[in-house]
């Protein structure tokens, strides 16, 4: 079968090639924007008249049966039409007859693919700040409940000082929010628009750039024809801030799983975001964080694979650029599912406060409040610093917590030391000394709430 473009040629494509430089398996996810580039496409030709208003009506007709017909799940699409933007060309042609072939003009599959992963980004970026709302939601609902529960905070995966889990949960709630600034952010630089670009160089017919772009409701065209069709620095941002938002679900996702665990017992996830075991009828795996974890490689794998391909690419258009899209339209899915779960799973797992608090009774993370208790008594924290651990040395040899040494115990390592050390060494008391600006004192915390929350509306 001939091809649209196949009047220089005088053999057909061999088979394997046509198989293996085909991209229509997957970017046949670009259909509905290819149809809307091409209706804002011709309708500019039309109002340029480089083409008559009535092709104009019958081209924009046949088109947006085509795309009801896409809608239906009705087209099936050819490998032999190689792509997106041929498959359709050839369904117009056959819908419309010869004047379908004007819709081409002015423009090359070049500016025309750009356009299409443009408008596609465009849209499915605005979804993920959505979904990257939700999951800030979820974690503020449970902020909210939990402005009390007392938990161990951790450094190098040991306990270190008590905090609230409010304060823990929130820690996540600014990772998520910095993502989504990243995403908003990103927008204006998507909407560049590079149709009318044509293959490299621009085109001899007298279009209008800026009335496609009004059309598109893009903000910006791409002022050069050359950067036009080879710039995928919007996609390598997509995937940049993908990757970073897929680390910040991989962090909270494993603290999910240890959290779980029989060792932690901090909390429990819903049975709806758990599997269990073949074997094992006593089992309940926390698959769908652990998962989330794991797909967080293949986000970075896209990203990598994509620097690589553009790497050493001269001007302009080259088939290496094909690799943009399997890794893009792959990252958007696997983003948008794993933000999907994680709103959901976040908002119904159960916590387990006296756990929690049960763990930061039977530890050594008050050592910091009796640093500092010594230099309210006028000792340099140095000092001081080196009498506490000689005290928790003690506290750990005689197999006791610090809150079981008796008063002089305590004087044996300094004078200092009064009656109201045992309120000092008080889980409470320890959260609730921290009130300076953005730490862990119930006062802060909502505070930090309601500056969450202003960041929601």
């Amino acid at each position: 079968m001939s091809k649209l473009w196949g009047g220089r040629f005088t053999k057909e494509t061999n088979e394997l090639v046509e198989s293996f430089t085909a991209s229509i398996s997957f970017d046949q996810k670009l259909a509905l924007e290819d149809i809307e580039g091409s209706l804002a496409h011709v309708q500019m030709l039309g109002e340029c008249e480089i083409i008559p208003m009535d092709d104009v009506e019958v081209i924009k007709q046949g088109l947006k049966k085509i795309e009801k017909q896409i809608l239906n799940n009705e087209v099936q699409f050819s490998v032999e039409d190689e792509d997106i933007h041929m498959n359709i060309e050839k369904l117009l042609l056959e819908e419309v007859g010869p004047v379908g072939g004007k819709l081409h003009t002015g423009r090359s599959r070049n500016d025309q693919v750009a356009t299409d992963m443009h408008l596609y980004l465009r849209k499915q970026t605005l979804e993920l700040i959505e979904l990257v709302k939700s999951v800030q939601n979820a974690l503020l609902i449970q902020a909210k409940e939990h402005t009390e529960t007392i938990m161990p905070g951790y450094t190098h995966l040991q306990r270190a000082q008590p905090i609230l889990f409010a304060h823990h949960l929130l820690a996540y709630f600014w990772m998520f929010e910095r993502d989504k600034e990243r995403l908003v952010d990103s927008i204006k630089r998507i909407n560049w628009l590079p149709l009318g670009a044509g293959a490299l160089a621009g085109t001899t017919f007298p279009i209008d750039r800026n009335r496609t772009a009004e059309l598109l409701g893009f903000e910006t065209v791409y002022p050069n024809s050359l950067d036009a069709v080879s710039d995928r620095d919007f996609i390598v941002e997509f995937l940049s801030i993908a990757s970073i938002i897929m680390t910040h679900i991989s962090r909270i996702s494993e603290e999910l799983v240890i959290w779980s665990s029989q060792e932690y017992q901090f909390i429990e996830l819903d049975d709806s975001f758990c599997t269990g075991s073949s074997i094992m009828p006593q089992k309940k795996n926390p698959d769908v964080p652990e998962l989330l974890r794991g797909k967080t490689g293949r986000v970075y794998g896209n990203l990598i694979g994509l620097l690589t391909v553009l790497k050493g690419l001269p001007l302009a258009y080259n088939k290496d650029m094909q690799e943009d899209k399997e890794g893009m339209l792959d990252t958007v899915e696997t983003l948008n599912g794993s933000l999907r779960l994680l709103a959901p799973m976040i908002e119904t797992m159960v916590v387990n406060k006296e756990k929690m608090y049960s763990a930061v009774s039977q530890d050594y993370s008050n050592a910091t409040d009796l640093a500092d208790y010594l230099v309210t008594k006028g000792l340099p924290f140095r000092q001081a610093h080196e009498i506490i651990g000689k005290t928790v040395l003690y506290a750990i040899q005689h197999n006791k917590y610090l809150f079981e040494l008796t008063l002089d115990e305590y004087q044996q390592f300094s004078s200092l030391f009064a009656e109201d050390i045992f309120k000092v060494l008080q889980p409470k008391h320890v959260v609730e000394a921290r009130n300076s600006f953005g730490g862990t004192s119930i006062s802060q915390v909502l505070q930090q709430i309601q500056l969450a929350e202003h960041k929601m509306k």
